[in-house]
């Protein structure tokens, strides 16, 4: 872990345009989640799908996983924070994700994966967030990585902050992961009570925060565990600067908008209503997934 300090002064704080309580829902085989991201605000956090937060100590939760299913037109990020989930995909791909681990995967023009965890007791707990893709990168290949905790790049405050850098940069650190085109920011931020964290953002990203412990405020707002942050999008803002009322952790993300249409069917996201059929029909055929 590097020691940091920021590297840009900071002029103008986003604030908070609001709270978004996550609604408890299940998808896979049964699995129990709490859909933050939902899809009437993918337009507004554009190019973010979806978020899930997952976390339970009940095997009856979590224990069925998610059996093979196919994605086509985006990029799933898994964030393991407890718990062990292996991941098999049409690509030829597969990974153990365990605790402080990622799985970062292009699904393109089309995979079949499932995701199983690995474990029969326990807390199993995480995120999955899913990110568009340009309309000239969805149908590309499948891509697939996945990270061990010691592989992720972390970086500490003099405020003692601790920070893992998923995707983009944060005080010089440079994250696991970039995208050209979506410029995604994905930070995992553990703050002590009383400290103060700052983070550049460039104007016209959509950003978020999602708190997992404690609480947090921003320009004067708390935001409570288990509450999404939508942060304003303001033209003289350059950054965020969060301060924890309590020790606590989060997750910061932001990215660049695309501005294309947006249409989902379940696992498949594309731009246009002849793109979605066309998909089912891949799927339908068994040529979604197929090996190149």
């Amino acid at each position: 872990m590097s020691n940091s300090t920021p590297t840009h002064a900071v002029t103008v704080s986003r604030t908070v345009e609001r709270l978004v309580t996550g609604q408890a829902t299940s998808d896979g085989a049964g699995v129990k989640l709490n859909r933050v991201l939902t899809q009437d605000l993918q337009h507004r956090l554009d190019p973010f799908l979806m978020l899930d937060a997952f976390g339970s100590d009940k095997p009856d939760d979590y224990i069925a996983g998610f059996p093979d299913h196919p994605h086509r037109g985006f990029e799933t990020v898994t964030y393991m924070i407890a718990g062990r989930m292996l991941h098999r995909d049409s690509a030829g791909h597969e990974g153990l994700l365990q605790n402080g681990g990622v799985q970062w995967m292009t699904a393109g023009k089309g995979v079949i994966h499932s995701e199983i965890p690995q474990q029969e007791e326990g807390v199993m707990e995480g995120f999955q967030l899913w990110l568009n893709l340009h309309s000239t990168e969805k149908m590309n290949a499948p891509w697939y990585r996945d990270f061990q905790n010691d592989q992720l790049p972390k970086l500490q405050t003099p405020a003692g902050v601790e920070v893992t850098v998923i995707a983009g940069a944060s005080h010089g650190v440079q994250g696991a992961v970039t995208r050209e085109i979506t410029q995604p920011l994905y930070l995992d931020v553990h703050m002590p009570q009383g400290a103060r964290f700052e983070q550049t953002l460039p104007a016209d990203h959509n950003a978020f925060l999602y708190v997992y412990r404690g609480e947090v405020t921003i320009g004067g707002q708390t935001v409570p565990v288990q509450r999404m942050a939508i942060l304003a999008n303001t033209t003289q803002a350059d950054s965020v600067v969060i301060e924890a009322s309590a020790d606590a952790k989060l997750i910061l993300i932001s990215g660049k908008p695309l501005k294309e249409p947006i249409v989902q069917y379940g696992p498949f996201v594309m731009n246009s209503k002849d793109e979605i059929y066309q998909a089912l029909s891949d799927f339908r055929d068994g040529r979604l997934g197929e090996k190149a």
